[in-house]
């Protein structure tokens, strides 16, 4: 008899995980990096400064009859958490896993009415992926063997972070650069950004692949121009210029920019029919959907058959839960988590992931801190078990969201 899902459960992980932008302080990711609040200048010089990591990581687990546990990581923290075991999960326990179209159907349109993109599709992708992780172990067998098996025989990476030289030394393909100035830096700016390209081209040499990740902070006229004068210097791609709404800006831009400069964007968009926009309106060159933020893998595989039959390269923009490339994706994947001193490479969230992993092998669980039922901010306390099985520099806080009342603990 095949098992059913017992439970599902959601936890907060601070500190580390699958929210990269949680860093402490000097980290590249959070050092005056062009966003759409850039345009006040109180919020320019950090991230974090406007609630970038105030979310933290989601951990989604569902547990089946039989006592497999599948497991995922996306953001969203406690208020997706609250979505996940309030809403979500009256979807799932008792139904037999296996029927995963039908509980992300009853998942999307039953929160349609508040949901669509954002936060809720969040936790929905993280749901839907702990569910495959689910099918895998009940099945004895990778995912990617769920979904038609191995596509090719090595799968080339490039780099995300302020160092693309040191990423090249590594043996990347190629490496993504934050863009520092939005426009509202004016002219001055602008040079800066171009100075910065023309810098980095000149240690990696003209072979390497570069490109600029702009995080949604241009307007229109800004992003073309950077586009034009950065094609001397070899840009491969401009990714994410634009509000992810301004589909028609994004069709305009990329009729603008040079012959040979990729326009990239999606990872903010979300399900088949946000990404049926970006094809039909030929908005890009490569859509860039988050497995952990478009609608699980479960959408993924429809927003690949859709990019598949318009000739569009798909790129996936996580790693890690049970992340693969499209079959149409171009050789390349990106990997985050480059330091600035160039020492290791790791995918974001493979500290959890790795918790996961030694949970399964010594059956321990995290501790876990009160949680409220109403949303108010429950305590953080430290894991209270040094035994645990996060392997993090500090200590992450786990937080269940209790159904109907706190949780017992100290």
């Amino acid at each position: 008899m095949s098992p059913t899902i017992k439970q599902v459960r959601a936890l907060v992980v601070r500190g580390g995980g699958g929210d990269y932008h949680d860093q402490g302080s000097g980290h590249w990711i959070d050092d005056h990096i062009a966003s759409p609040m850039s345009r006040y200048p109180e919020y320019r010089q950090s991230r974090q400064s406007f609630g970038i990591n105030v979310l933290g990581t989601l951990v989604v687990e569902i547990e089946a009859s039989d006592g497999t546990v599948g497991f995922a990581v996306t953001t969203g923290g406690e208020p997706a958490a609250y979505i996940v075991e309030k809403h979500l999960a009256r979807f799932l326990e008792g139904r037999d896993p296996k029927n995963y179209e039908l509980i992300w159907d009853q998942m999307y349109f039953a929160t349609q009415y508040y949901g669509r993109k954002g936060l809720v599709l969040n936790a929905i992708s993280g749901v839907d992926l702990a569910l495959w992780d689910l099918l895998g172990k009940i099945r004895g067998e990778p995912v990617y063997h769920l979904l038609g098996g191995q596509v090719r025989s090595e799968q080339p990476f490039y780099a995300t972070g302020s160092r693309p030289d040191l990423a090249k030394e590594l043996g990347f393909i190629g490496g993504k650069l934050p863009l520092h100035h939005g426009p509202a830096e004016g002219e001055a700016g602008l040079e800066q950004n171009l100075a910065e390209l023309a810098e980095m081209r000149s240690r990696v040499g003209d072979d390497f692949w570069l490109m600029l990740d702009c995080w949604m902070s241009l307007d229109l006229n800004y992003a073309i121009r950077l586009a034009q004068q950065a094609q001397k210097y070899r840009l491969k791609w401009i990714e994410e210029a634009l509000s992810p709404d301004d589909y028609w800006g994004y069709a305009e831009l990329k009729k603008a920019v040079p012959v040979g400069l990729l326009v990239t964007t999606g990872e903010h968009e979300a399900t088949r029919w946000g990404f049926r926009m970006l094809l039909e309106m030929e908005c890009c060159d490569i859509i860039q959907p988050d497995v952990g933020w478009c609608g699980g893998l479960t959408e993924l595989l429809k927003i690949s058959a859709l990019a598949e039959s318009r000739g569009v390269f798909g790129r996936s923009a996580r790693l890690g839960s049970v992340q693969l490339p499209f079959r149409n994706n171009p050789p390349l994947q990106p990997i985050l988590g480059i330091p600035d001193d160039g020492t290791q490479g790791r995918p974001g969230g493979a500290d959890v992931y790795s918790a996961a992993a030694r949970r399964a092998r010594t059956g321990r669980r995290p501790a876990q801190a009160a949680g409220s039922p109403g949303l108010r901010r429950p305590p953080q306390p430290r894991l209270r078990n040094a035994s645990s099985p996060y392997p993090l520099g500090r200590a992450p806080t786990a937080i269940r969201v209790a159904r109907g009342r706190p949780l017992a603990g100290k």
